[in-house]
């Protein structure tokens, strides 16, 4: 399914996605590495020591550690431990970066560019152990920085990393597992055991990175950073009036499977109206990569809409009939750019 989210798409922005969605998680060392090349690329440096990203790349970690003890699959780790020292006041600041040069980046820098298998088309930076440690940065980086896309990649990065964390530390069965949309306060939350609510992270930050920023319906890019102007709104693909039938008892319509993020003059346009057909096929895309992606995302539209590709795709035909059904008329946008999954 990356290959369909890379598919006549080439570029940065989408390469930079796919690392962040579609790469392995054995830990969110990954999430930190992502984050501190991101504030580090404005220094405008052609490389980067390892110093200098153990200091943003520490505390990143011990920011989540503090609100979620397993940042890993494994049950042991000796980085996180001496992170969990820094924390009790055991170890000091000096203590941890150089706990962080030692243990920290043994697997991430070899493995960050690393989706499905092989390195990235265009990779970020190179590996330079020769000397000093570092890393080399290539002018894919900086020109990713020039991208407009730019300005939503560090708040993916955290929405990404809530979902992974919050997963390992729920610890309970996938088939249990469900991420709920409240429509109030724009958030995604789950329940724990005791039936608890914990909140996650952005519906926004969550949904963007796999519509690759752009308006489901338009194309046109949207962005997620609060106090933005042109910030986008979140739309139910298919309307409300599809949970009133008696054939959609068991049908969760506020479901993350139904959630779409437009540029927010579509969404008025749009209103409750049932989007044309060919929308569909990009609905039914955007969901596969929730499902490829992994945690916890990929559980909750799979108990949602089936376990099968086929199930799930007939799950959205049986929802787009009903829809249309109640509605007659298909809507379609009256801007509409070129979409590449």
């Amino acid at each position: 399914m990356n290959s369909v989210f890379q598919i006549s798409d080439p570029s940065l922005e989408s390469q930079w996605r796919a690392i962040i969605l579609f790469g392995k998680n054995s830990a969110t060392y990954k999430f930190a590495f992502a984050k501190s090349l991101l504030s580090l690329i404005d220094n405008n440096q052609s490389s980067l020591r390892l110093e200098e990203i153990a200091v943003p790349f520490s505390k990143n970690i011990i920011t989540h550690l503090k609100q979620n003890d397993k940042q890993g699959s494994s049950n042991t780790s000796t980085f996180l431990n001496e992170c969990r020292k820094y924390i009790k006041g055991q170890i000091s600041e000096d203590q941890l970066i150089q706990a962080t040069i030692r243990y920290g980046f043994v697997n991430v820098v070899d493995a960050f560019q690393n989706v499905n298998g092989s390195t990235i088309h265009n990779p970020f930076y190179q590996k330079d152990y020769s000397i000093h440690k570092k890393i080399v940065l290539t002018d894919n980086i900086f020109r990713l920085q020039e991208s407009v896309q730019f300005i939503n990649l560090n708040q993916e990065v955290d929405a990404r990393w809530r979902l992974v964390e919050t997963a390992w530390n729920l610890q309970l069965n996938p088939s249990l597992l469900e991420v709920k949309h409240d429509s109030l306060k724009q958030e995604l939350f789950v329940e724990n055991k005791a039936m608890r609510r914990i909140n996650i992270t952005s519906i926004r930050e969550a949904l963007n990175g796999y519509q690759k920023g752009k308006c489901f319906y338009s194309f046109q890019d949207i962005f997620v950073n609060k106090g933005n102007e042109k910030i986008c709104a979140v739309d139910h693909f298919l309307p409300h009036i599809n949970k009133m039938t008696h054939l959609n008892e068991q049908v969760n319509i506020n479901g993350v499977w139904n959630l779409v993020l437009t540029d927010s003059k579509i969404n008025l346009s749009k209103s409750s109206r049932v989007p044309n057909r060919r929308f569909l096929e990009r609905l039914y895309n955007r969901n596969e990569f929730y499902i490829e992606s992994k945690h916890p995302l990929a559980e909750t539209i799979i108990n949602q809409t089936g376990k099968t590709k086929l199930e799930r795709r007939r799950f959205l035909e049986k929802q787009f009939y009903i829809a249309l059904q109640n509605s007659i008329h298909e809507w379609e946008p009256e801007i509409e750019l070129p979409g590449n999954f």
